[in-house]
């Protein structure tokens, strides 16, 4: 299987999670509406129990007939335990049941979902004995490209277990200092802030220090982050200008409502696109980096606002951008034509999770 069509069928897959998700009140409906056609697009066959057993026995020490919800086999060999709940169901109270199962199979690599998150084990820590932490931990209703990637490793073309394992171990601890930075970004702890002061500013750990720069590690860290990423939005406008410059409405685009005539004044002189509409454009590029393409991301100016398109089709509006002296709000293109305020334009990554969502409605 190529790695564009495990993509689209692993995407079609993330679009069946908020589409079902009410309505899925069982664990056996989660595994038939959710699970089952996840695994399909890897490849297997889901309904080969020679290879997709369901019900697989692996008994537990003095007790008989425990059964994981799914074993696959790959080449003829035993390589994954799935365990299955139902979508509602917190991950956290289940996965010492697969724990359990793990060290009485060959199985190599352990999964435990409920249809939407989807939690990667192995024995990183201590060989036979399933580690009481994911090395990959990945949720549909906000899957990003480079989760991708490593769920491609998983296709049953492509399965290969050393690879698997030996990327695994820094692909573990770089998503824990991952969520950590992020964890600390959004609220730095007492430790964060310990080493700190003792690295940084060689001062002594007191309670009033304590609460003296806490507040100002916090200030730093965030300044930090968001000159980092002006940086790079910085660094993206000339390409950003360029790629748009030459670009002109295609036939399929031709007006036929009132919608499409006020689009067409984008092409008059009068217009001058300011450096805060780039700016706006290439934080929605940004924030859509991990859902597609860059290269599908375009912008059109006109006298009443800037939009942001996806494949520079007028009809596929993403968000409408506005700038006044006294206001500056975007206009979302979801079913309630969402309006929100933001001060400068890299504010508009706090709206990121509304933005993608419109992007899935469109990209279908």
């Amino acid at each position: 299987m190529e790695k564009e069509e495990f993509t689209q069928k692993i995407k079609a897959v993330a679009k069946r999670v908020d589409q079902f998700r009410d309505s899925l009140k069982t664990e056996e409906a989660t595994k038939s509406s959710l699970i089952q056609p996840f695994f399909q697009a890897f490849g297997y066959d889901v309904f080969n129990p020679l290879e997709f057993i369901p019900e697989y026995t692996a008994d537990v020490g003095i007790k008989k007939g425990e059964k994981v919800d799914y074993a696959i086999v790959i080449a003829g060999k035993l390589q994954l335990l799935v365990e299955c709940k139902a979508i509602n169901e917190d991950l956290n109270n289940h996965d010492s049941q697969l724990f359990r199962y793990f060290g009485t199979t060959d199985a190599k690599f352990g999964i435990l979902s409920n249809g939407d998150e989807y939690r990667f084990f192995t024995d990183l820590d201590n060989q036979n004995k399933m580690d009481s932490e994911p090395f990959l931990t990945v949720h549909l209703s906000t899957l990003r490209d480079s989760q991708i990637n490593e769920l491609f490793r998983f296709t049953k073309d492509n399965f290969d277990e050393e690879s698997i394992s030996s990327s695994a171990s820094q692909l573990k601890y770089s998503n824990q200092f991952r969520d950590y930075l992020t964890h600390q970004i959004k609220s730095v702890n007492e430790d964060f802030v310990r080493f700190i002061l003792s690295n940084v500013f060689h001062e002594r750990a007191t309670q009033a220090n304590l609460e003296l720069f806490t507040p100002i590690i916090q200030s730093g860290f965030n300044q930090a982050i968001q000159e980092e990423v002006s940086d790079k939005l910085s660094s993206a406008l000339n390409t950003s200008v360029s790629t748009n410059s030459s670009t002109t409405p295609t036939s399929n685009e031709t007006t036929q409502s009132e919608e499409d005539n006020e689009e067409n004044d984008s092409s008059t002189s009068t217009i001058v696109t300011t450096p805060a509409e780039i700016e706006a454009y290439t934080t929605v590029k940004i924030i859509l980096r991990d859902k597609l393409d860059e290269e599908r991301v375009f912008y059109r100016d006109n006298k009443s606002y800037f939009n942001v398109l996806l494949d520079d089709n007028i009809r596929k509006w993403i968000v409408r951008v506005y700038f006044s002296k006294s206001r500056n709000w975007i206009q979302l293109n979801n079913a309630e034509k969402e309006t929100i305020d933001f001060v400068h334009p890299i504010d508009l990554v706090q709206f990121s999770d509304k933005i993608t969502a419109i992007v899935d409605d469109l990209d279908q």
